[in-house]
Formats: structure tokens, C-alpha cells, sequence
């Protein structure tokens, strides 16, 4: 699979993709998700069989075991999930934001070593850089990375990690000694080293399926080797790569909304009050109206950033926007969908009230809403 091939063939793939993933949602997630969710937790083989099924690290070259293909076969992967309301932003996280780090600033032994199986999911990557005090601005990051040696040994504490359970490889943000606060560096750290260990899974108002853990870094001693690109220069390369993880996040974003309005739209024609189907209502009527109409612009909006993305032209104050704009849709959406669900609009039981939990982290990972804001006043 090529992103050289004709157009036909592409959506022949793509059709192809989406069949697979509906398949494997309805056969391996959707019947143990409520499990899952009471776990905190999905199984660790479920990694292995997205990558069987060809699902992980769309992106990934084939000279490193993927597929070599383009933003929209990795749409594919994170709508369909999105439209199942499987919160699992995990895969895309591994797949779609991670990967690339490694495929964009690793060594050849570092990209032959790991990226293969991470398409298989042998591999599980998480990247650790908030800290419990220090989020939206990591030159505030306290875990440190002293050399030693041939070595490089890592003392710290990171929070809030997805897929931090189950992961085989950590990029680590920490600042290196002799250096400003302003330059920190990236480190693979595999999770088998001494010193590494797992916190708590954090108990999370949505996305209670997908693991979110503490990490401590004790003493963690890894070779020089481990260190991802060029010493000092790790914040640059989270700030080039951030426009690329927002996007994604947009995807998920507006395939979450279009899914909770198809809910909220069959609800409203089966349910009748006063002899007629709500949607008859006026009010309700404009609102759907309304609702569709933001969700379209959102929709083009985002159909607009990936091909300027694709094109190399997309701006880190369009990211910004794409960002925020679109999670706030989403937003919306979801609190008018469990407004029109009436009182089954606030029980779990119903898609919408899951989404509606699941979705508020958007506005607050890969940079808040407010920061977004910041990012494209400065660039007015």
C-alpha cells in the first residue's frame, strides 16, 4: 500500500481499511469495552491485533515494516473508532504522533530497531513530558538526564501518560545538566531498564478505557545512544511536531461529533412527546439545523488543514485553530446531543453520555484551548 497509487486504487484501499477496522471494533472491542472501562485498561494483545489487521503506524515507510501511507489511511484508524464512540486515543497516539518522532529524529539503528514493531504492536510507545508541575509550559520540567559515562542516567516524575501502562519505550523529556532551563532533550528509555517504574492509574472522568499512569524515573540508566536527536534541541522538535498531533486530534474531534449528531438525530425521530416525534419542534428542528451546519464548516475546515498539512504549507497558528476550533464544535455538539436525550441523555448507558465525558479531554491535551488562543493571537 503506496500513496503512489492512482486515485481508484486509494479509495479501493481505503475502503478496504475501513471494512477491516469496522470488522475488529465490532468483533474485539465492542463487545468488552464496559469491561474495559471498569479496568481502566484495555488487554495488552489488543495491540497486537490492530497491527496484524494492519492498523498501526499508517505512516511508517515500508523499508521499516509500514505501509507508507498518507494521513487519510490513518483517518481511517481514529474516525472509525470515533464513530464506534471507542475512546482509544491511545492507538492514534502510538501510531500517528509518537512513531514520527522516531522516524523524523532517530538514528538508522534506532528507527530499524523500534519502528517495525511498533507496526506490529510488539511495541507500545508512550512520550512522558508533562510533570505534576509542569504542563503547558515544559521549560518548566524538573526531570533531569545526567551523563555518566557512556550513559545517560534519568531521575524524574512524569503524569498524566497514555499508554503508559502497557508501553515498551518511553520518549522522555528532561533537561541535561550545563544546560538553560529552555533546552531540554529526548530519550528512548525502554521500561524494562532499573529505576523505571509505573504509578497509579488515574481515575479519569472519560477515556476510562484508555490508560493514563504516572511514571518515576529513579536512577534510570540508559546508554548515550538512547538519546533521540541532537542534545538540548527536544523542546524544538515537540514544537515541530505539535501542529501534526493537533491535527489528529481535530480528526477525532469532528468524528466524535458527527457520530453523537446521527445518535442524537435517530433519538429525536423515535422519541415522541404530545403525539409527534420531538424533532418535529421547532426548536429542536433549528437546532439540529444549526448543530449540521457547524459540523459541516468544521468538516471543511479540517478537509482544508490536512491538505495544506500534506502540502507542507499548514501553519503552527492554523494547527492552533484547527485545534480548538474544532474540539469546541465538538463541544457543543455533545452537550446540545444529551441536552435533546433528556434525562437518558445523562446515563451511561446511552452513547451520547459517554461521548460527551470522553471528548472533554480534548480541549485540555496537546495544549489547551487557552494556549491555542495565545499561539494565534501572537501570530495576528
Amino acid at each position: 500500500m503506496t500513496v503512489t497509487s492512482t486515485a481508484p486504487e486509494i479509495h479501493t484501499e481505503l475502503d478496504a481499511l475501513r471494512d477491516a477496522m469496522r470488522r475488529l471494533i465490532a468483533r474485539e472491542m465492542t463487545p468488552h469495552y464496559a469491561d474495559w472501562e471498569r479496568a481502566g485498561a484495555i488487554p495488552r494483545e489488543l495491540w497486537r491485533t490492530m497491527g496484524a489487521a494492519g492498523l498501526l503506524c499508517t505512516s511508517i515507510p515500508e523499508a521499516y515494516g509500514g505501509p507508507g501511507a498518507g494521513l487519510a489511511h490513518a483517518r481511517v484508524v481514529i474516525e472509525g473508532l470515533a464513530d464506534a464512540f471507542v475512546a482509544l486515543p491511545g492507538f492514534y497516539t502510538h501510531s500517528e504522533i509518537i512513531a514520527p518522532y522516531i522516524l523524523k529524529y532517530g538514528t538508522e539503528q534506532q528507527k530499524q530497531t523500534w519502528l517495525p514493531r511498533c507496526v506490529t504492536g510488539d511495541c507500545v510507545l508512550s512520550i512522558a513530558m508533562t510533570e505534576p508541575g509542569a504542563g503547558s509550559d515544559l521549560r518548566g520540567a524538573r526531570t533531569v538526564a545526567r551523563r555518566d559515562g557512556d550513559d545517560y542516567v534519568i531521575s524524574g516524575q512524569k503524569t498524566f501518560i497514555t499508554n503508559g501502562l502497557h508501553a515498551d519505550l518511553v520518549i522522555v523529556l528532561a533537561g541535561t545538566e550545563g544546560m538553560s532551563p529552555g533546552r531540554k532533550s529526548l530519550f528512548l528509555v525502554e521500561t524494562n531498564r532499573s529505576g523505571f517504574s509505573r504509578g497509579r492509574v488515574l481515575d479519569k472522568l472519560g477515556q476510562r478505557a484508555q490508560d493514563t499512569v504516572e511514571l518515576f524515573f529513579d536512577e534510570t540508566r540508559i546508554p548515550a545512544t538512547n538519546l533521540l536527536g541532537v542534545e538540548g534541541e527536544g523542546l524544538g522538535y515537540l514544537m515541530a511536531q505539535l501542529p501534526r498531533e493537533r491535527l489528529f486530534v481535530g480528526m477525532s474531534a469532528i468524528a466524535g461529533a458527527e457520530a453523537a449528531f446521527r445518535e442524537a438525530l435517530a433519538y429525536t425521530n423515535t422519541r415522541h412527546a404530545f403525539g409527534q416525534p420531538i424533532s418535529q419542534f421547532q426548536h429542536l428542528r433549528f437546532r439540529l439545523a444549526e448543530l449540521k451546519t457547524k459540523i459541516t464548516v468544521a468538516r471543511a475546515f479540517l478537509d482544508q488543514c490536512i491538505a495544506r498539512f500534506e502540502a507542507g504549507q499548514l501553519s503552527v497558528d492554523e494547527a492552533a485553530m484547527c485545534k480548538y476550533w474544532i474540539t469546541d464544535v465538538e463541544a457543543e455538539v455533545l452537550d446540545q446531543c444529551v441536552q435533546m436525550h433528556g434525562g437518558y441523555g445523562f446515563m451511561r448507558d446511552y452513547p451520547v453520555a459517554r461521548a460527551y465525558a470522553d471528548a472533554r479531554g480534548q480541549r485540555i491535551y496537546a495544549g489547551t484551548n487557552e494556549i491555542m488562543k495565545e499561539i494565534i493571537a501572537r501570530n495576528l
